[in-house]
């Protein structure tokens, strides 16, 4: 299949955690098919989302516990109550059960959303997912064809499903410690321990692999809707994998950790707009030269896998493909790294190669070199602008409206941006405030709605804008403040506020602008 061309179009970034449910966390359930019915209104092509991993401590989705599997805090009680593998008396049991607040116990309140509390999140989907596997293993004649499809899933992501429910089994046994802290014949892998620990943890492991089956299963049936109704989904690869991870315990040799699995040196960026001292990410650097040596296998399979979440991938960091900033592990700011040189040209020819022509979008903000355009260049990746950046010198601004050129995915923010207004309120200066006056050349009585038809007029191919923007919303609705650690990832917006009205004047805005979706009958 040919992949996915762009065309001058628009869409919205939110991502499923931020939909309101009963359940303290969006899903893949009923507000997600209604999210993409209101994209159809709006004449949006695109909805775009966060990394889709499951989340660890921070719960932050760049710092996924594996590349490969799929986040269960993302499954729908109401799917699987549509499955019937769950009945609305037993989950009604299960909520009783697992109080929370009055609110998410007994109905929802729409327009006043919350915000997801993670704790209350894993206790009760834990429960949840629980009570379904008992409820499916008692019962082979009565699902015997989602029988079939689960082994059947098992099989064919066996060369990645495995090793995860292990790790995750051991890391639930041992308090959600990192795999560095288990006990040496575990977090080494001693072949006897982990054919013990499997042959004595069967039923946890076979669960874990059914909660993965679900997650797939329930997203493969919201894509196909989506892709159905004329939207695609831009989904988000962080460019590298967390040091707490299925990957790097089981692949150490293609990660900068010793033999005993601990970081040599750590990702991170040097001082930039959103740190004074950079930002230490604690992510291990890849061993380039092991990769290179099976021709980036691993890479290829990563790529594979989540093209077949995603009709398009926004790469998070492109630039580390081109040069990466290297850290000693034992530095506690991001001050003294150095810059070093990656191969991302052989990387992606292998991966083009293997996969054919990849629609990616780089995202190239921070520190970009004449190196890193010619790497994206290379292959032909649109790249990324964010208007919020653009009022800070003069008309030469890479980001400002005029100078964006055509294969750019323009965005007044993104989610580590605080939203338009929460921006214009709190951290715009008083000199980007005077020039994004002359710019429009009018007082800014309303900044969202200027923000937003400024990207939408821009020559970008691709005009994205966070939901908070859509909304008009402040700095309490921000998803994420890089370079903290706890409160982010919380964002959760009621599905009444995205009223026909919000959908009416969007799409109003993409014909003005020429971005409006054309489908065919």
């Amino acid at each position: 299949m040919d992949p996915p061309t762009l065309t001058r179009s628009a869409g919205i970034l939110l991502h499923p955690t931020s939909f309101y449910t009963p359940y303290g966390i969006g899903d893949l359930g009923p507000q997600a098919y209604s999210f993409v019915k209101f994209l159809k209104k709006a004449g949006q092509r695109f909805w775009q989302v966060l990394p889709l991993g499951p989340t660890g401590y921070g719960d932050s989705p760049y710092q996924a516990l594996s590349a490969f599997a799929g986040n269960p805090l993302l499954i729908s009680p109401d799917e699987l109550i549509r499955k019937k593998i769950l009945s609305k008396d037993a989950l009604i049991e299960i909520l009783a059960a697992n109080p929370h607040d009055s609110d998410q116990k007994v109905k929802i309140k729409w327009s006043q959303p919350n915000k997801v509390d993670y704790a209350y999140v894993y206790s009760i989907k834990d429960a949840i997912l629980r009570h379904t596997f008992q409820n499916f293993k008692n019962n082979p004649a009565k699902f015997q064809k989602l029988i079939k499809d689960f082994h059947d899933f098992c099989q064919t992501n066996a060369d990645w499903l495995d090793d995860f429910v292990l790790f995750y089994s051991l890391k639930n046994s041992h308090d959600l410690r990192a795999w560095v802290e288990w006990p040496r014949e575990y977090s080494n892998r001693d072949t006897t321990a982990l054919s013990k620990w499997t042959s004595e943890h069967q039923d946890e492991l076979e669960f874990l692999k059914f909660v993965q089956w679900l997650f797939f299963s329930q997203w493969e049936k919201l894509k196909n809707f989506t892709n159905s109704n004329g939207i695609e989904i831009i989904g988000d690869m962080p460019i590298f994998v967390a040091h707490d991870s299925a990957d790097v315990w089981v692949n150490r040799h293609l990660f900068t950790v010793d033999e005993d699995g601990q970081l040599l040196y750590q990702a991170g960026v040097p001082p930039d707009y959103f740190s004074k001292t950079g930002q230490l990410w604690g992510n291990p650097l890849y061993n380039w030269k092991s990769m290179a040596e099976n021709n980036y296998q691993w890479f290829i399979k990563r790529f594979k896998q989540i093209f077949k979440l995603c009709d398009w991938i926004r790469i998070d960091h492109f630039r580390g493909f081109q040069a990466y900033w290297k850290i000693p592990a034992f530095e506690k700011t991001a001050i003294d790294g150095k810059w070093v040189i990656a191969p991302g040209a052989d990387l992606f020819k292998a991966v083009t190669k293997s996969l054919g022509k990849l629609p990616i979008i780089a995202e190239d903000l921070g520190v970009i070199t004449s190196e890193v355009t010619a790497l994206r260049n290379q292959f032909q990746f649109p790249g990324m602008k964010v208007l919020q950046f653009a009022f800070t010198s003069d008309a030469s601004n890479p980001h400002l409206p005029h100078n964006i050129s055509q294969d750019t995915i323009v965005y007044t923010g993104t989610h580590d941006n605080d939203t338009t207004l929460g921006w214009w309120q709190n951290h715009a200066t008083l000199k980007e405030k005077q020039y994004l006056e002359k710019y429009i050349g009018r007082k800014p009585d309303n900044i969202v709605e200027i923000m937003i038809r400024l990207v939408y007029a821009s020559r970008a191919i691709v005009a994205i804008i966070p939901i908070q923007d859509l909304l008009g919303q402040n700095s309490e609705a921000r998803m994420n403040i890089p370079s903290t650690t706890s409160g982010n990832w919380q964002y959760q917006v009621g599905y009444s506020m995205l009223t026909d009205e919000k959908a009416k004047w969007l799409k109003n805005l993409t014909k003005i602008y020429g971005r409006e979706l054309h489908l065919s009958d």
